[in-house]
Order: C-alpha cells, then sequence, then structure tokens
C-alpha cells in the first residue's frame, strides 16, 4: 500500500508556532512569577514568614486611629536581605537586626511629609526603643551626609539612629515588590525579619495609637 504524505499547509505550520509560542510563554509566568521573581523553591526564611498570617491577623484590632492607613500584609514575606548603611558607614541588612521588631520608615530631606513627621518617630523611638523594638530611620537623598544630619540636628532628633542608602537601593527593591511608590513609606517588621504591614504616606508616630500598633506587634511576637 503505498505511504501517503500529508504535507501540512503554510498557515498550519504558522498557526501551531503561535499556539506553541503562547504555551511557552504562560510555562514562562509560572515558572518567574513569585513576589521575588525568584525561581525554584523558597528559602527557608521565606517559608517561615509564609506561615506567619495568624500573626499579621492579630496585628488588624490595632489598626486605626492616627495609623489607619497602615496595611496587613497580604503576604508576611521576608525582607532581611534590605540592605542599607548603618551610622559607621559599613553595610546592615534587616537580618542583622534580628531579635527586634523594626518600624523601618524611609524619608528624605526634600520631601515634606517626612520631615514632618520625623520629630514624631523619634519620639517613638525614645519611648519604646528597647532590645526588642527599634525605630529604623533610613535617609534616601543622594549625594553625602551633609544635608540630612544637618537637617536631623536643626530638627533636635536625639534618639533616632542614623542610617542612610544614597543610592536609593531599598526603596527600588520595595517599588519592585509592591510595597513604595513615593515617600515616606513605612514597613513593621518583626523579629525574623518579616513583613507585618506597611503604608505609603506620614503618620503621627508619637500617638497612642500608633504605641499600640507597636505594642500589638511585640505581643504577637511572644507567642
Amino acid at each position: 500500500m503505498p505511504i501517503i504524505n500529508r504535507k501540512i499547509p503554510a498557515f498550519g505550520l504558522v498557526a501551531l508556532s503561535a499556539v506553541a509560542g503562547i504555551i511557552a510563554g504562560v510555562t514562562a509566568l509560572y515558572v518567574i512569577g513569585g513576589p521575588n521573581g525568584n525561581t525554584g523553591a523558597q528559602t527557608a526564611e521565606e517559608t517561615a514568614c509564609a506561615a506567619k498570617t495568624e500573626k499579621v491577623a492579630a496585628l488588624d484590632p490595632a489598626i486605626g486611629g492616627e495609623v489607619a492607613a497602615m496595611l496587613p500584609a497580604d503576604q508576611p514575606h521576608f525582607l532581611g536581605d534590605l540592605v542599607f548603611n548603618g551610622p559607621d558607614g559599613k553595610l546592615v541588612t534587616v537580618a542583622s537586626l534580628a531579635g527586634k521588631t523594626l518600624l523601618i520608615n524611609l524619608w528624605a530631606t526634600w520631601c515634606v511629609p517626612c520631615r514632618t513627621e520625623m520629630p514624631a518617630l523619634d519620639a517613638l523611638e525614645g519611648d519604646m526603643g528597647s532590645d526588642r523594638f527599634e525605630v529604623v530611620a533610613i535617609n534616601v537623598d543622594r549625594g553625602g551626609d551633609e544635608k540630612p544630619k544637618a537637617f536631623l540636628q536643626e530638627t533636635g532628633i536625639k534618639s533616632l539612629t542614623y542610617y542612610r542608602d544614597s543610592s536609593m537601593g531599598v526603596f527600588n527593591e520595595l517599588k519592585t515588590r509592591g510595597l513604595a511608590f513615593g515617600l515616606p513609606v513605612t514597613l513593621l517588621v518583626d523579629q525574623d525579619g518579616c513583613l507585618l504591614a506597611h503604608m505609603n504616606g506620614p503618620a503621627e508616630w508619637a500617638s497612642d495609637d500608633a504605641k499600640s500598633l507597636i505594642q500589638a506587634a511585640l505581643s504577637s511576637g511572644e507567642g
């Protein structure tokens, strides 16, 4: 019996190629996707953070009043890999501050709301700062230290440790994670470097509402 050579028409080959391209694209999306663009299995830190949904939920009753704009984390991402400069100019990470609940605030001297809330952040650190809690205010001005240091001195800031990131790397990283849209931006991070809540915009951090939120985060870490 003769073998029939069934050739696929040219338009059929084009259609098959298009379908294959779509399948490959969808596959790529699912491989590349993820909060940090990582492929493969989660790290141990990311897995540990993902299990903290109950801790995030426990903060909800304390979010209101002066800190009503604080949003509970949809997913408690690991932020321990954020890098910035300490007061001595050496690189530090959120992970290097492990053991403390952190209120991380990104600010700049050209940001009017940032300048307005800085004394309140300083007061919060003065009232509640301890070996269990720290306000980590990270200045993101470009250039040298002269301008931000002069502002802090003129404003009478005494309790905050001087943290810097003149590269804007922390802001840009948070932007890629959908956590930063402008300044100021504030993150509430637990003692393991896991994001609990976040806010874009200023707040009255010296208020009773803010202190109640911090106390709720500290209390949830005791369980």
